[in-house]
């Protein structure tokens, strides 16, 4: 079964309902805000004293619950996390952005949402601090080209996750949070307590059972755990247009059709394509690769695929075209069954790898000489030194006139837009 939540939460007018789910989110999301007193600036300032940390309760209830939600769903198979924006960790700069954020908190009494939600209720103080929010955006843009470098390379580390972090699986990990967060929920109760002097026999008793239900939940995300590899290659669609109509395949169907498979000249012909980012991903061992690889062709050897598909999903770009290249197809194919269950998309396969490259483009080539070879993907050539992609072949001209008959496979598909969370 392929994932539904992201074709249904896809924003199109083929499926309108969207509008309404998230019309409806956002009620409920200002509803509680407000009703939450969000909207509040001595309210929001009080946990700050350790009088009221209801807003400190309320945020740590929205946070854990969406991620025992979210990872519920991913559990089940219902949701790919691949296909979830996670922001880049950039910790220096955020660190700092932290601090800034942090005292405008305690001195203005919001954040950026809770201003919004402030100002939309009529209040003078939330609205000169959204308006203050504008005026330091346009100052930051207008500023960033000075600090630009430290900005983005200052502590980045990329997509990551706290699964990775600490090397734990998923399910303990969120086990742990809520942990932490009922914890955290308890000591808040015992500061508003003695600090705040407030009655805590007043507040209502389900919060018990919301509590023991998220750990219950947590607890069932463990023992559950994650899709493998081979659960989520198998439930995964792709859709390719045939004669005009969108069709969805299975990933093996596409395979065994050959509708991923790329001819060397529509590789050549792509890479000229301004409209297109081709990154060619060369699957080989190292000594391999050195030995002959095309232009501009990135080593990713098949057992450092998967720890590179983070930063694939991260910094792909909506026109970025993937092609998987070995010696012949075994090794690509390989990689391509795990970019394509990681939800990596736009990925194809060099036919015939780069030993059907090279018989098109440079097997007369001086220095380069066709040999039988034992093993299905090996390399059928020998070179007479280690030029990498300084032989001829290894950056064909498109312009040289190669009088090539193929059929074209490459199909764009739009990858998903980036969206940003959290209080601001």
């Amino acid at each position: 079964m392929p994932f539904p939540l992201p074709a249904f939460m896809a924003v199109s007018s083929a499926n309108p309902w969207t509008y309404v789910v998230f019309g409806l989110i956002g009620f409920a999301f200002g509803f509680t805000l407000e009703m939450s007193g969000f909207g509040d600036s001595r309210k929001l300032a009080a946990q700050f004293y350790f009088k009221e940390l209801t807003v400190l309760k309320v945020m740590f209830t929205a946070i854990v619950t969406a991620m025992v939600l979210l990872f519920g769903a991913v559990a089940l198979g219902l949701l790919d996390f691949n296909l979830v924006w996670v922001n880049p960790t950039y910790l220096w700069s955020g660190i700092l952005g932290g601090l800034i954020m942090g005292v405008g908190f305690i001195i203005g009494g919001f954040c950026p949402t809770t201003s919004l939600a402030s100002a939309s209720t009529g209040k003078i103080d939330g609205m000169l601090f959204m308006l203050g929010g504008f005026v330091g955006a346009f100052l930051f843009g207008e500023t960033e080209s000075l600090f630009d470098h430290w900005y983005n390379t200052a502590g980045y580390f990329g997509r990551v996750t706290l699964d990775q972090v600490f090397g734990l699986p998923i399910g303990v990990v969120v086990l742990l949070i809520v942990v932490m967060a009922l914890f955290m929920f308890w000591g808040a109760e015992q500061l508003e307590r003695i600090v705040g002097k407030r009655d805590m026999s007043r507040e209502p008793k389900i919060r018990f059972a919301g509590a023991g239900l998220l750990a219950a939940a947590a607890l069932a995300i463990v023992f559950i755990g994650s899709p493998s590899l081979e659960e989520k290659y198998a439930r995964v669609q792709i859709e390719r247009a045939v004669e005009g109509e969108p069709i969805k395949f299975a990933p093996d169907e596409l395979l065994a059709k050959r509708m991923v498979h790329i001819h060397p000249g529509e590789l050549l012909q792509v890479r000229a394509d301004d409209r297109l980012r081709v990154l060619v991903i060369d699957v080989r061992p190292e000594n391999e690769y050195n030995l002959f690889h095309i232009k501009g062709a990135l080593n990713l050897p098949l057992a450092q695929i998967a720890g590179f598909i983070p930063a694939l999903l991260e910094r792909q770009a909506a026109n970025t075209v993937y092609v998987l290249v070995g010696n012949n197809e075994a090794a690509a194919t390989e990689a391509w069954k795990m970019l394509v269950a990681n939800s990596v998309p736009n990925a194809y396969i060099l036919e015939g790898g780069l030993n059907h490259w090279i018989t098109v483009f440079g097997e007369e080539e001086d220095g380069i000489a066709p040999v039988p070879a034992a093993l299905e993907d090996a390399l059928r050539f020998t070179f007479q030194a280690a030029l990498g992609d300084r032989y001829a072949c290894a950056d064909p001209s498109p312009l040289a006139g190669w009088e090539l008959e193929y059929e074209p496979k490459i199909q764009l598909q739009l990858k998903r837009d980036k969206s940003g969370g959290g209080c601001g």
